[in-house]
């Protein structure tokens, strides 16, 4: 009993820290808190599940992107690199926030409240689904517990893993009772039916395509999972695709706002100076000294032109300079990098990427606000967990791969993604009918008579959820691994020279070889060639000469291996393939 009251005071500790608007005046003292009298009001309940939304991401939302070369920086992840190695203890392996759900749920119906008894019994059952669903994706079976372990019980403690279906059944059969127990309100920073619905739809895709391109059986049922709750938020939530109607801003207005737009995003994690919880997404793009980031050059490629075609059907896609390579393309790309005629948030004047701040000349914009927020952990705009465009795009690419996917999905999914920055609407027959062929070269494992409609699909997924720390589960789940050894490029330099990035007729950039020329202008970029920038044969940007011959084990890389100690701890487990 002693150990259970320490706990329980360690997690309402823990908890007050997500919950500042409590008032403790009028709680009982801490010291007074027991298993007994706990959990009997709503305010204990959600106190206690205050603290789950610690596992919930932060900065990886919008730096995530980078373990598969969405986003290029100065090194390589160690995915990117094959560097992966054992680790003794911790790589992820942790399990103290399930023992806290598992606690929470034998201990919680204590009380008279059923409605919230109900609620926080979802929240927890949501956690405990979110939680299971990091396992699964980082290393496949694990073993499954629904109750809290008693430190001597050593037949739990030496389980070995439960089959990978069993455990997704698990997560599905937690949100199924959490969406309908959850309450069922638009709160953007709290776990509601909603929330629980976005999760299932994105847990089933994953798993139903996970299993389709390894050839696993039954795949469909998760896809039509992930169908189901989609269409239920499609249908009967109050989430739509946000816009004011203005093309050229909406997109990027939705990320780039202080406080998250509650009309699409269904759940953010929220960052106030307030409590002085922050983080430092414009000093990560704009300044020379935190990763450089960069949007590489083939997902740059993929953004078709305004009509709709496709960029790389004209030749010599690859060497045309910048001013003329974004312009009259789908608008997210001038809402996701700086282009021509850019300014940052309350500010007039019109800037050219910072060639210095960026390893591929393509400088990202999204989440970037004021001036003011540049300096290292001073930013407050709210991060996306969920939003709705996601169910859109999880909807449409589970419809595709079971294919069942009729031109009215595609109407009422992906194209109301591209309604909001003006651009021509997808035609399942056109695209079926004509596939792009630099999109099958990415990821030539989609085939069939529905491999158009799959590839684009895709092309939209990357370019509307980038930096949203989506594209490594996607390569999982693809069996894409190979994507990630592609050659790395940016933007194409035709050499040295004077070049105009803003196409108002001034320099901008001075790329040289040999000494640094002489009487330098202020504001202009001066950036020697092998040095501060690397060209490749065919004049692109090279940002990681030394990491061209990378490489990637299919029968190892998708999954991440298990520490050393646990498997010393309990010998019934097994290591992931290729980590033995």
């Amino acid at each position: 009993m002693m150990m259970k009251n320490i706990k329980i005071l360690f997690i309402l500790l823990i908890a007050t820290l997500f919950s500042c608007s409590d008032d403790l005046l009028n709680k009982e003292p801490l010291s007074d808190v027991t298993e007994d009298n706990f959990f009997t009001k709503a305010s204990d309940l959600q106190l206690y599940t205050n603290g789950f939304y610690r596992m919930l991401p932060s900065i990886s939302i919008y730096n995530g992107d980078n373990r598969a070369g969405n986003i290029l920086e100065t090194t390589l992840s160690e995915e990117m690199r094959s560097a992966r190695t054992i680790p003794t203890t911790g790589g992820g392996w942790d399990w103290g926030y399930l023992r806290d759900i598992n606690y929470f749920l034998e201990n919680y119906q204590k009380g008279d409240d059923a409605a919230a008894i109900a609620h926080y019994g979802g929240v927890a059952r949501f956690f405990r689904a979110y939680f299971y669903f990091d396992k699964l994706k980082r290393f496949g079976a694990v073993p499954y517990y629904d109750y809290s372990i008693d430190p001597d019980d050593e037949e739990s403690l030496h389980k070995p893993r439960d089959s990978r279906q069993f455990i997704v059944d698990k997560i599905l059969e937690d949100l199924d009772i959490a969406i309908e127990d959850l309450n069922e309100e638009q709160q953007t920073y709290a776990v509601t039916k909603y929330t629980a619905l976005a999760l299932k739809s994105r847990v089933g895709l994953y798993e139903g395509t996970y299993e389709k391109y390894r050839g696993i059986s039954d795949y469909e049922t998760y896809l039509q999972a992930s169908i189901d709750a989609s269409e239920e938020l499609m249908n009967n939530s109050p989430y739509g695709v946000y816009t004011s109607g203005n093309p050229n801003t909406d997109y990027l207005n939705l990320f780039n706002e202080h406080d998250v737009n509650g009309a699409e995003v269904i759940m953010a994690r929220e960052f106030t100076r307030d409590i002085d919880v922050t983080h430092n997404v414009n000093y990560y793009t704009t300044t020379s000294s935190y990763g450089r980031p960069g949007m590489p050059k083939d997902l740059v490629n993929t953004y078709l032109n305004v009509d709709g075609t496709r960029f790389t059907d004209q030749p010599n896609y690859n060497q045309i300079f910048f001013t003329e390579e974004v312009a009259d393309r789908d608008p997210r790309l001038s809402q996701t990098i700086r282009t021509p005629g850019y300014t940052r948030k309350g500010q007039t004047q019109e800037l050219p990427p910072n060639l210095g701040a960026t390893v591929t000349g393509y400088q990202i914009i999204k989440y970037v606000t004021e001036p003011q927020y540049d300096t290292n952990e001073q930013s407050i705009t709210d991060l996306p967990i969920f939003r709705f465009g996601e169910i859109l795009l999880n909807f449409a690419e589970a419809k595709a791969e079971l294919g069942t996917a009729t031109q009215a999905d595609i109407d009422n999914s992906i194209n109301l993604l591209r309604d909001r920055v003006a651009m021509p609407h997808l035609s399942i027959t056109e695209v079926n009918n004509d596939p792009d062929p630099y999109m099958q070269d990415q990821y030539p494992q989609v085939n069939g008579s529905n491999n158009g409609l799959i590839l684009e699909i895709r092309r939209e997924r990357r370019i509307e959820l980038y930096m949203e720390n989506f594209f490594w589960d996607d390569i999982v789940r693809w069996e894409a691994g190979q994507f990630i050894t592609r050659p790395l490029r940016g933007l194409y330099v035709p050499g040295p020279g004077e070049y105009d990035f803003e196409g108002d007729g001034d320099t901008d950039v001075v790329f040289y070889e040999g000494d640094a020329p002489g009487n330098q202008v202020e504001g202009i970029q001066y950036l020697r060639l092998g040095s501060d920038v690397y060209l490749s044969a065919n004049n692109l940007i090279d940002p990681q000469p030394n990491f061209n011959n990378r490489s990637f084990d299919e029968n190892r890389d998708y999954l991440y291996p298990i520490p050393r100690i646990e498997l010393q701890l309990n010998p019934n487990l097994e290591q992931n393939p290729g980590w033995e």
